[in-house]
């Protein structure tokens, strides 16, 4: 085994290569035509006069925006920059590469052409009111690094007001790939989901989520102990009881925590069989003792970027037999990335209304087969993202369920939705290899990233 030292110069690499990365590119997504420019005639239909014609049918028929524009694959990435990547509130600015991140992300796994918006405000009410205003050109939109407690009322408000699917990643995705995460990580140790004890270190926007996915899915309410910066939430917690702002806390000290544990991680970790910590960045957030006085055969889950509340090799070695980060660069990711590409993809193609929880759960229990069905064990408890199919057969899985549910505005098979997924995402990663052989898209070289040529 490598030592430590060189395992923390592993997962300090990648922070290194996007220092010199990001100023060689200047950005990681730009606007490409997918119409023919044949001659410069073609421009009499894409832009004036011809245009006019499709303008004015969709004045008529505001439907068909979707048939004539391409509103339908167009999601919005919108961030304040208030709570970035466990970096904290470092503006709008600085949110910037994340929210290009997202776009590349969005636009090679799922097909999905995502816009980065970072904007410079951090009034809930007017972040609302802007998400409105950008419905007519989004088939959807996703929330991003937006501090709690906000972040709770900014998503229930635009999911209650908005006619297009809105989505927070740091709130449902994470919850669904955790989800996922969780089913094969149970059939690895052999126990069931109603019967295991859950401690969740943190009690933020994600693992709030997380909680009320696995509630839903079927964990016991009762097992689950959350911890946040000051206790356990349970039912004697008056400072949250009575602060409206922390409503959504208040609502787990009623519903978890059975035996009224109170304390902290050391204390609720105790005999738990499966840890989810989504906090402050470690590694030395979560102690190793904590782990120790789990259960047999513990599931650990230290999820914090860019660095796990305990490093991977140290959770192991205090008798956690699964664990997972967050990082590609170990183990078992459980990563959004997983997640919002295939699922954004399946609520846009049958133009679903919203995105709901049964929708995540779907998604979730399909990453977990997928991974299922080509062996799980220790170190592969859920697919990684260079397994291609995992995008278009969770897309196909969350549209199904839109359908299921009545909330999807387009209605097709099985098989249609996997052919259109496949197709889209296989464009997709078709143009960007050729841009790359082409050169349009350069490739790096050393004297390029130092002189920026």
């Amino acid at each position: 085994m490598k030592n430590e030292k060189e395992l923390i110069a592993k997962a300090e690499k990648p922070g290194q290569d996007a220092m010199k990365l990001h100023p060689f590119y200047r950005g990681k997504v730009e606007i490409t035509p997918k119409c023919r420019v044949a001659s410069f005639d073609d421009f009499a239909i894409w832009y004036t006069p011809g245009v006019a014609e499709p303008c004015k049918d969709i004045a008529k028929h505001p439907e068909r925006v979707f048939v004539h524009t391409n509103k339908a694959n167009f999601v919005a990435v919108v961030s304040d920059g208030t709570r970035v990547l466990g970096l904290g509130d470092i503006g709008p600015e600085a949110a910037m590469p994340v929210m290009e991140g997202k776009a590349l992300l969005f636009k090679y796994l799922g097909g999905v052409d995502a816009f980065p918006i970072c904007v410079d405000t951090k009034d809930p009410d007017e972040l609302i009111d802007f998400a409105l205003k950008l419905q007519p050109c989004f088939g959807g939109i996703n929330l991003e690094d937006i501090a709690q407690p906000k972040c709770f009322h900014i998503l229930d408000t635009l999911r209650e007001k908005a006619h297009i699917p809105v989505w927070h990643d740091d709130q449902q995705g994470t919850a669904s790939v955790t989800t996922a995460g969780v089913i094969n990580a149970l059939r690895i140790v052999g126990k069931k989901k109603e019967d295991v004890n859950v401690v969740m270190i943190g009690a933020g926007a994600s693992n709030i989520a997380i909680a009320r996915v696995l509630i839903k899915f079927g964990v016991n309410p009762k097992h689950i102990i959350m911890c946040d910066s000051k206790d356990t939430l349970h039912a004697g917690r008056d400072d949250l009881k009575n602060d409206p702002a922390w409503k959504m806390k208040w609502h787990f000290c009623e519903i978890t925590n059975e035996k009224n544990v109170t304390g902290g991680p050391a204390e609720a970790a105790k005999g738990a069989d499966v840890m989810i910590a989504l906090s402050r960045p470690g590694p030395d957030t979560v102690k190793p003792e904590w782990i120790a006085s789990m259960a047999k055969d513990a599931v650990v889950f230290v999820c914090a970027n860019p660095v796990p509340e305990i490093w991977p090799w140290k959770a192991h070695a205090a008798g956690a037999r699964i664990v997972a980060t967050g990082r590609s660069d170990f183990p078992n990711q459980v990563n959004n990335s997983l997640g919002f590409p295939g699922i954004f993809r399946g609520t846009l193609d049958v133009q679903a209304k919203t995105i709901t929880d049964e929708m995540a759960i779907a998604a979730a229990q399909e990453l977990a087969d997928i991974a299922n069905d080509k062996g799980l064990h220790e170190e592969y408890l859920i697919p990684t993202m260079d397994e291609w199919e995992v995008f278009p057969r969770e897309a196909v899985a969350v549209g199904l369920k839109a359908i299921e549910q009545g909330i999807a505005r387009v209605k097709a098979s099985k098989e249609e939705l996997l052919r259109q997924a496949e197709d889209v995402i296989r464009k997709a990663r078709a143009e960007t290899q050729l841009l790359m052989k082409e050169g349009f898209i350069k490739l790096e070289t050393a004297e390029r990233v130092v002189t920026g040529g």
